[in-house]
C-alpha cells in the first residue's frame, strides 16, 4: 500500500487526524474522496479510508488489484465493510465523519445505512483543517514544485512571438509545463470550481467577470467555461498576467507574475507597485497567531491609500480576498478575507495575490506561495517580481 519510507510520515497525518476526531468527540471518519484519500495513505484508489480513534486506518479497497498490507482489504462494495469492522471486534461508530461537502446525497444516506451512527457530522471541514498545517515532508513537496514553478515563469520571455494571442502563448506555456514535469492536473476544492492548467489574462480580458470564486476572472474560450484567456491579440500596451498553477509534485504551488507588451500606463506601474508593498507590508506582518483577517484589511488599507480602491482585487468584479492556503488542492485553508474566523498557524502554507485591474491596460500585481513559520513567514516561490517586457 506504502513504502517504508512514507510509513512514518502517514503516521503523522493519522495521529493528526485522530487527534482532531478526539476534540469533536468523534468515533470515525469514512474517507472516499481522491484528495483526502490521498492524503492519509499516499495514494489514489477507489474504495475508503476508515480511520478511528486509535489504531492504524483500515483501507478498503475496489481497484486497482495488487495492493497489500495488514490493513488493506479487498470489497466489491461499500456493504461489505461493517462485516469487516465485526470480524475485527471494531465497534461500529456513535459519531461518525463523512465528507459531506464533497459527497452525494445517495451516498450520505448509503453510508448512514450502513454504520447506523447516533450522529453524523461534517468530515469535510475537519480535514480541511487538519491538512492546512503541514508536514515537513509536505513542506519539501510544496518547494520543490515551487523552484519548478520558477523555472517555467523564468523561460516564459522566450516563449513569447509578437503576434501571438494570450491563448498561443498560454498553449506555450502550458507546453514547457508539461515538459518541465509537471502533473497537468489542477486540483481545486468545491463542485463549481474549475479551470484547466491555469489562466494567462491579457488586456481588457482581465476585467472579464467570471462565475468562479477566483481572484480574476477572464471570459474564456467557451461559455461552457468562461474563464481565463478568450484570444486577446497581445498588441502594444497590454499586460499580460500570468497565474499558472504549479502542480509538480502532487502539491501546489500559486505564483503570478505580469509581462508587458510595449510599455504600459503610469497608472498600471503605480498600482504594480502597491502589489509590491502590499506583500511586503504583509511579509512583515504575518506571524503565528495574527487573525488572517486583518492581513486582508491591511491591503484594503494599502490599496485606498494609493487611491486604487477601484481597481484593487478587480474592477468590473472585485474578489472578497487576498490570499488562500495552498496544498493538494489550490484553495485550502486559511482564507485571507473579511470574515475569515482563522489566524495563522506554524506550518500553514498561503498564497497571497493583490492585484489590480487597469481598464485598457489588463491586470498587474503579484502573487507568491509563504510557509508559516515560529517567527513569521517564508517565501517559497522566487522569480523577477517586477513587470517584464516582452520583446
Amino acid at each position: 500500500m506504502y513504502n517504508e519510507q512514507m510509513i512514518q510520515e502517514l503516521r503523522k497525518r493519522w495521529n493528526a487526524l485522530q487527534q482532531a476526531l478526539a476534540r469533536e468527540g468523534g468515533d470515525a471518519i469514512l474517507i472516499t474522496t481522491n484528495v483526502n484519500l490521498f492524503y492519509v495513505s499516499g495514494r489514489i484508489f477507489s474504495g475508503a479510508a476508515y480511520v478511528r480513534l486509535e489504531g492504524d486506518p483500515l483501507f478498503f479497497v475496489r481497484r486497482p488489484v495488487g495492493l497489500k498490507g495488514g490493513n488493506v482489504i479487498y470489497i466489491r462494495k461499500p456493504e461489505e465493510i461493517a462485516g469487516h469492522l465485526q470480524q475485527r471486534g471494531i465497534p461500529m461508530p456513535a459519531k461518525l465523519f463523512l465528507e459531506t461537502d464533497s459527497i452525494s446525497y445517495n451516498e450520505y444516506r448509503r453510508y448512514e445505512k450502513i454504520f447506523d451512527p447516533r450522529v453524523v457530522c461534517n468530515g469535510t471541514q475537519l480535514l480541511r483543517g487538519v491538512r492546512s498545517i503541514k508536514t515537513i515532508y509536505e513542506i519539501g513537496r510544496i518547494m520543490r514544485s515551487g523552484v519548478l514553478h520558477a523555472r517555467l515563469y523564468e523561460r516564459i520571455p522566450s516563449l513569447y512571438r509578437p503576434g501571438m494571442t494570450d491563448t498561443e502563448l498560454s498553449i506555450e506555456i502550458e507546453r514547457e509545463s508539461r515538459r518541465l514535469g509537471s502533473l497537468g492536473i489542477f486540483r481545486i476544492f468545491g463542485q463549481s470550481m474549475e479551470i484547466f492548467m491555469g489562466s494567462l489574462l491579457a488586456g481588457d480580458n482581465a476585467d472579464a467577470p467570471s462565475p468562479y470564486d477566483f481572484a480574476l476572472g477572464g471570459a474564456g474560450l467557451d461559455a461552457s467555461l468562461p474563464v481565463g484567456g478568450n484570444g486577446t491579440p497581445l498588441t502594444d500596451g497590454t499586460s499580460v498576467m500570468v497565474d499558472m498553477g504549479g502542480n509538480f509534485t502532487g502539491y501546489m504551488t500559486d505564483m503570478t507574475r505580469v509581462f508587458s507588451v510595449g510599455k504600459l500606463t503610469d497608472r498600471a506601474y503605480r498600482a504594480h507597485d502597491t502589489a509590491l508593498e502590499i506583500q511586503r507590508r504583509i511579509e512583515q506582518t504575518a506571524a503565528p497567531g495574527v487573525p488572517a483577517a486583518d492581513l486582508y484589511n491591511l491591503a484594503v488599507r494599502i490599496a485606498a491609500d494609493a487611491g486604487l480602491s477601484d481597481y484593487f482585487m478587480g474592477h468590473r468584479q472585485q474578489a472578497g480576498f487576498i490570499g488562500h492556503g495552498i496544498g493538494i488542492e489550490i484553495n485550502e485553508a486559511p482564507v485571507l478575507a473579511p470574515r475569515s474566523k482563522e489566524a495563522l498557524v506554524p506550518g500553514m502554507v498561503f498564497a497571497l495575490e493583490p492585484k489590480f485591474v487597469i481598464p485598457s491596460v489588463g491586470a498587474v500585481g503579484i502573487e507568491n506561495s509563504f510557509l508559516v513559520t515560529d517567527n513569521g513567514v517564508e517565501k517559497l516561490t522566487h522569480c523577477e517580481e517586477a513587470i517584464v517586457p516582452l520583446q
